[in-house]
């Protein structure tokens, strides 16, 4: 197993829209577990292959408190939702970036398993969330897509600059 770079917004292959993976075999085994330990030591509770600059429909979860019920989702698609509540995301991607997101409360998402079986799951509360989330990821959208145009520049704005100064702080350290 391997730990992955995770993209930071605002790159573009963020954006790109995930191909469908046609046979889970080893290599795509191995990169759910890439996945899984990525998503483990970054910490977080999600990682989509798009967020590791890898154009496939696999997704990983685990929202368990003891991170020990890892989930895989091969190609997943939402088939049913229903209700709408609103909560707060972030983001591997855009770290240090929380802001209340509203997404339909319960979903039903159908997908593949780790092992190529086909399964549906429905899903409620953070689990929905983060399902919801990461196939956004997959279809090349982000969780600041979903707020208003004045909020989304604000983060920009703010991302820019923080970039800017961790750039100016490097250069300052490198010439000492």
């Amino acid at each position: 197993m391997a730990r992955l770079e995770i993209l930071q917004f605002p790159d573009e292959r963020l954006r790109h829209r995930a191909r469908p993976i046609d046979e889970v075999d080893d290599r795509v085994r191995a990169l759910a577990d890439d996945l899984l330990e990525t998503m483990y030591a970054a910490p977080g509770i999600g990682l989509a292959a798009t967020q590791v600059g890898v154009d496939e429909r696999i997704a990983v979860i685990d929202v368990s408190e003891n991170k020990d019920e890892p989930r895989v989702f091969i190609n997943p698609e939402i088939v049913a939702q229903e209700g709408a509540e609103e909560s707060e995301e972030g983001c591997l991607s855009i770290p240090g970036v929380y802001e209340k997101v509203r997404r339909p409360e319960t979903v039903t998402v159908r997908a593949l398993d780790r092992d190529g079986q086909a399964f549906e799951l429905q899903a409620d509360g953070l689990l929905a969330v983060c399902v919801q989330h990461e196939i956004d990821h997959l279809d090349g959208r982000l969780f600041i897509d979903h707020l208003s145009l004045l909020k989304r520049q604000r983060i920009e704005k703010r991302l820019a600059k923080q970039r800017r100064r961790e750039a100016s702080d490097a250069r300052s350290a490198s010439a000492q």
